[in-house]
């Protein structure tokens, strides 16, 4: 989610930015016909709901988002703004809370790497502890960044070390070393302003931490990358073709190959690929934009042979109705891009739009959002959250030919409001799809289809989304 600092029922959209994208999204006050109910379940038959676990106090108030996924063994573990929850899912149908860590910190993306978490802090808070409180980035004692935690007793996890980054932690994208000492958190953030000090611009780079994984306490930061010395996208608020697109100011998220040495960063304003061949110095090696229809690079997904990227277009930040009949078939949706050449030479190509077929209610944000490979043999296909436009399982094996497979979507939290709510992520896991609601809590779903029957035969003891590892030899 672009907002991370954002805890209100309607996500605002600044200046000229919010007023084209609420005028353009215009709908009736009622919902089209086909459109779910409040709460009402629209699928494929594909696609069976398995089991929903709600948010249990302290982390069942609205604003109280859940948020990422990552997996280790047979546990889920789900980020939420006011910590994060450990779920056993060796039952996929009966999945069960394990433990809880109260640890307020929008938003609190997760990632895994044995028995450490580490988890993003995008607010600014008075400490690094978990007792912290809200606090002003103005003020020069204000802390963000990364926490780390010991999950070696999931029952229990303890809080080892923090590192404050720049301009916080928006999102981190954990890569291996290539020794097995060490793993690397390439750590994105934004949005700086000149009266944080420790978020001014011009904020054109990632911080990249070393975690010593002998000695967590020791991790720091070792690298601040900057990956746009030549410039960057400028934006291009209220002006036509696309008064949405987003100036760069550092990345949303990278998602990373490791064994390829390679990594996609959606970063605002622009599309990138690093070689990461030495993990603490990533280089830029392609960077493209796309100003006709994408508003806000948002999350990169590689498909399984590393020759095609899929970024996504959060177009209003995850808080608005982008998927109307105004808005159409090709903003706030899925861009894929085949990967031509070879090492430094390298280049994007873009190959065509992916978004959901659906029309969603004037109540329900909608739009591209957090998606993972289904490691279906000789094909590429995802699953992806699309907020309240909810799950969809498409296969891009066919670049300029993108479909979709199936679906399941609830109706809106609200037929009155819009309540920010929704699929998060959506990740395919040893068998099954496990979704973070941001209002709902954890649900689980079987996928019944020949063409992703493969999959079922792959097996992994552990899995962050934005770490791809090679699924077929």
């Amino acid at each position: 989610m672009a907002m991370g600092n954002a805890r209100r029922r309607l996500f605002a959209l600044t200046g000229a930015l919010a007023l084209a994208l609420t005028t353009l999204a215009a709908a009736p006050a009622q919902a089209a016909p086909g459109i779910p109910a409040v709460d009402e379940v629209s699928g494929t038959r594909n696609i069976e709901h398995l089991a929903n676990v709600p948010k249990q106090a302290p982390f069942d108030n609205v604003d109280a988002f859940g948020t990422d996924i990552a997996f280790t063994d047979d546990h889920a573990i789900v980020g939420n703004y006011n910590g994060f929850v450990v779920y056993d899912i060796s039952k996929p149908k009966k999945p069960r809370i394990v433990s809880q860590v109260l640890c307020p910190g929008s938003q609190n993306d997760v990632s895994v790497s044995n028995d450490l978490l580490f988890l993003s802090t995008d607010s600014s808070r008075s400490d690094n502890s978990c007792a912290s409180a809200s606090q002003p980035a103005t003020e020069k004692n204000s802390w963000e960044g990364i926490k780390i935690f010991d999950i070696s007793d999931l029952a229990n996890p303890k809080y080892v070390a923090a590192v404050e980054t720049k301009c916080g932690s928006h999102t981190h994208t954990l890569v291996p070393g290539k020794t097995g000492r060490d793993v690397y958190l390439y750590v994105s953030s934004y949005s700086p302003r000149a009266e944080f000090p420790d978020c001014t611009p011009p904020h054109d780079l990632i911080s990249v931490v070393k975690v010593p994984v002998r000695n967590p306490a020791a991790a720091a930061v070792v690298n601040e990358p900057v990956l746009f010395p030549d410039g960057a996208n400028p934006g291009t608020p209220g002006t036509f073709p696309n008064p949405y697109v987003t100036a760069t100011s550092g990345c949303h998220d990278i998602t990373a190959y490791p064994s390829k040495d390679l990594a996609a960063g959606a970063c605002m304003g622009d599309g990138v690929l690093f070689d990461i061949s030495d993990r603490e110095h990533p280089r830029v090696i392609e960077q493209v934009q796309d100003d006709t229809n994408f508003a806000f690079w948002h999350s990169a997904t590689f498909n399984n042979e590393g020759t095609k990227v899929v970024f996504t277009d959060e177009l209003g930040g995850g808080g608005q109705p982008a998927c109307t009949p105004a808005i159409g078939a090709v903003r706030g949706a899925d861009a894929i891009y085949d990967i031509r050449g070879r090492g430094d030479h390298r280049n994007l190509e873009f190959a065509s739009y992916f978004k959901i077929p659906r029309e969603q209610a004037p109540t329900e944000n909608c739009v591209a959002h957090n998606g993972s490979l289904i490691p279906v043999k000789g094909r590429d296909i995802m699953v992806q959250a699309w907020y309240q436009g909810g799950i969809s399982v498409w296969d891009f094996t066919d670049s300029a030919h993108p479909k979709e497979l199936g679906y399941w979507e609830r109706g809106p939290v609200s037929d009155t409001e819009l309540i920010v709510g929704g699929s998060w992520s959506a990740y395919y896991y040893n068998g099954h799809i496990y979704s973070s609601d941001i209002q709902k809590g954890l649900d689980v779903f079987a996928l019944h289809d020949p063409r992703t029957a493969s999959a079922k035969s792959v097996r992994m003891d552990e899995l962050n989304a934005q770490t791809q590892g090679r699924y077929r030899g």
